[in-house]
């Protein structure tokens, strides 16, 4: 299949501080070196219990701690990957979004908040805070409903956010992920296996057809553990994923101690791509 349009786009190192295992103390250290070690991004997740073991250790909740990244933080955009559709009205969801966005424009007047956001999986979150669980489907159908909501309500808020917050959306499902993906999203993040890009790609490329989306508008994201990034830099998948046209990286690196020092190759690679 033709690669994915991104010619244009530069490389980009994110990474996913896992928000469980440490004290926020050592995620505030982590968030701080990892602006310091010049990543691109840095994300944490929505979720209400850590999902690696133990499962009983320390865990914190997203969007508090995003206005703390927002305030840190000079120069990193940052958001969670991703917000969870479920857990608050979509009203709520822009302004929250908006502020964290206002927040984080402090020095240049223009933020720096990326809004990534699915549909959400993991039952525990739901029932031990109340939510309904329902389906895959109900779920992601009120993604669907409530995507153009947040949208309407950033261009009501006074004050609006500093800038067009990029939406990124997570998942990889052909029906309906993969749609709004096409309608809405600046950026699609996935965790689908390498030999399986190409299909999904040009599934994608399908639904841009059919909404009128220029598939170029959308950047494509992937993230693994960061121990699977070793391999993909050694055995040259990275550089596959790059011819893809995969251009935003974001590995996960679990606390407490966060060792940063794994992403050293990765952003030499970045580097070396970019001409840096």
């Amino acid at each position: 299949m033709t690669p994915h349009p991104a010619d244009h786009r530069s490389v980009r190192v994110g990474v996913q501080l896992a928000p469980q295992h440490a004290s926020y103390a050592q995620i505030r250290d982590a968030v701080l070196r990892a602006e310091d070690a010049r990543v691109d991004a840095i994300f944490n997740w929505d979720h209400f219990f850590p999902l690696s073991e133990p499962f009983d250790a320390e865990h914190y909740e997203a969007w508090t701690m995003l206005a703390s990244i927002a305030e840190i933080t000079e120069r990193v955009e940052f958001g969670p990957l991703v917000n969870c559709n479920s857990y608050r009205n979509p009203h709520l969801q822009a302004d929250m979004a908006r502020t964290v966005d206002h927040i984080s424009a402090h020095g240049t007047g223009t933020g720096r908040l990326i809004f990534g956001t699915g549909s959400g999986w993991a039952e525990k979150d739901y029932a031990e805070y109340d939510y309904p669980f329902g389906t895959v489907g109900s779920r992601l159908n009120d993604l669907a409903r409530d995507l153009p909501t947040v949208r309407a309500r950033w261009s009501a808020l006074n004050p609006a956010p500093t800038r067009d917050i990029p939406i990124l959306i997570g998942g990889q499902g052909e029906q309906k992920t993969l749609r709004l993906v096409a309608q809405h999203a600046d950026i699609w993040h996935t965790f689908t296996r390498l030999e399986k890009m190409p299909h999904k790609i040009g599934v994608l490329h399908d639904w841009c057809e059919r909404e009128g989306r220029d598939p170029a508008d959308i950047e494509l994201s992937t993230g693994f553990t960061i121990r699977g990034f070793g391999p993909l830099l050694e055995e040259g998948g990275v550089d596959r994923l790059h011819g893809l046209g995969f251009r935003f990286f974001i590995p996960a690196v679990d606390g407490p101690d966060f060792d940063l020092s794994q992403l050293t190759p990765l952003l030499r690679w970045r580097d070396d791509v970019n001409g840096a």
